[in-house]
């Protein structure tokens, strides 16, 4: 497997990419050309706050992963794999090789944070897998669309926690009983 930076000249695959396939667990599960362009020209996938990168096995892009807000302490990642390539473990490589890069690429972060719906298990079990705590529960706050509200889970991984490999709960009975 390997991990490859999205270069420029790679807008046709990237259209092709992202609306050759439905995408059930993002915000907009099926995309079309116009809005995956206009994606591109606004520097979703590519700027001085986001990189992106293909993930290839045997030579053939089975997937995309996009860090975003890579100024900020707190990055925020996207990954996207395609249908045929689900549960074949590449997403626990993929977060673990992610985890590595910005820890490593980018000094200042703090931590890394990444966001699912409440029914996706698979990307519930990648994040678990590769050290990182869920850190929130936001109710009926993901449209789908089909018009269906699901919950969302947000979790994090701290630099501390992944240098020591073990990973520390948030405190969450600290409201104030007065």
């Amino acid at each position: 497997m390997i991990f490859r930076r999205l270069s420029a000249p790679e807008t046709e695959p990237l259209i092709h990419f992202l609306t050759s396939e439905n995408w059930p667990f993002h915000g907009t599960s099926e995309v079309d050309h116009e809005t995956v362009g206009q994606w591109i020209a606004e520097g979703r996938f590519e700027s001085g706050e986001n990189r992106s990168f293909w993930i290839d096995v045997d030579g053939a892009a089975v997937g995309l992963l996009r860090l975003m807000d890579l100024g900020d302490h707190t990055p925020l990642f996207d990954l996207r794999l395609r249908a045929a390539d689900r549960g074949r473990g590449i997403g626990t490589l993929a977060v673990t090789w992610l985890t590595r890069y910005v820890f490593e690429e980018f000094p200042d972060v703090h931590r890394i944070e990444g966001n699912t719906r409440q029914d996706n298990s698979a990307m519930r079990r990648v994040f678990l897998r590769c050290g990182y705590a869920k850190e929130a529960h936001y109710r009926e706050a993901w449209p789908s669309s089909d018009g269906t509200v699901h919950d969302a889970v947000g979790y994090a991984v701290l630099r501390r926690d992944w240098r020591s490999g073990e990973v520390t709960a948030p405190h969450w009975n600290d409201e104030p009983f007065d």
